[in-house]
C-alpha cells in the first residue's frame, strides 16, 4: 500500500512527523507499506516558529533536522515544488492520501481544485481516483467559509478529521494526547496500532 502523508502551515505541524514515525513503525511489520510525504513552505515556517529553530534556513536542512528528530528513515519526501514528483500522476498508484495538519489556507485550495503545488496537486488526483483524502483541518474556531469548504468535500467523499481529543483517552501528558489523534488517523487510514486505549463499554 502506497501512503502518501502531507504537512501543510498550520499550528502543530508535529504532528504530520508523529503520523510519519507511527507509520514507520507500521512498516517494519507490514513490509507492503510504502510510505511519501510532501511539506509545505508553511509548514516549514510554521514547525520553525514553534519549535525555535530559527537557524534552519535551507530545505535540506530543515529536512536533515526532522528526520534527525523524528528518527526517520523510510518515509520518501518530495518538493512541494516539484510537480514532476511520482505523486503528481494517478499512474504512481497512491492509495490513501492525508494532510496532517491541513491549514485552512490548503482546504480551501483543495476545495477551488487548485493544483499548484505538489501537495495540492496529490489532493486533486486523490480526488479524481476517487481515492482516500483525510484532511486533518487545524484551526479553531472554524468559520462559515471554512465550514462550506468541509461540507463540500466531504459530500465528495473526502473524510475531514480535524486534530480533535477524547477524554476517554485518559491522556495524561500532551504526548499521550498526541498519540491519540495521530492514532484517530491511522485507524482512518485502516491501520492497526496501540498508541491508545480504544473505547470499551465498561457495562459489558
Amino acid at each position: 500500500m502506497k501512503i502518501l502523508v502531507g504537512i501543510s502551515g498550520a499550528s502543530s505541524v508535529n504532528l504530520g512527523f508523529s503520523l510519519l514515525k507511527a507509520l514507520e513503525n507500521i512498516a517494519l511489520q507490514e513490509q507492503r507499506l510504502q510510505i511519501y510525504a510532501v511539506i509545505s513552505e508553511g509548514a516549514k515556517t510554521s514547525f520553525l516558529a514553534e519549535n525555535a529553530q530559527q537557524n534552519l534556513t535551507h530545505q535540506d536542512e530543515f529536512l536533515c533536522f526532522c528526520k534527525d528528530k523524528f528518527k526517520l528513515e523510510k518515509t520518501q519526501f518530495f518538493d512541494d515544488k516539484n510537480l514532476a514528483a511520482g505523486v503528481s500522476s494517478g499512474s504512481f498508484g497512491i492509495e490513501k492520501t492525508i494532510i496532517a495538519p491541513c491549514s485552512i489556507n490548503t482546504l480551501a485550495q483543495i476545495y477551488q481544485g487548485l493544483a499548484h503545488t505538489l501537495l495540492t496537486r496529490a489532493c486533486a488526483v486523490a480526488l479524481k481516483e476517487q481515492k482516500k483524502l483525510i484532511l486533518g483541518v487545524r484551526e479553531l474556531p472554524f468559520s462559515t467559509l471554512n465550514l462550506k469548504h468541509m461540507y463540500k468535500l466531504s459530500k465528495m467523499g473526502v473524510c475531514i478529521a480535524p486534530p480533535v481529543m477524547a477524554s476517554y483517552s485518559k491522556a495524561s501528558s500532551l504526548k499521550e494526547l498526541e498519540n491519540f489523534i495521530v492514532g484517530k488517523w491511522l485507524d482512518l487510514l485502516g491501520l492497526k496500532h496501540d498508541l491508545f486505549k480504544k473505547w470499551q463499554n465498561e457495562l459489558d
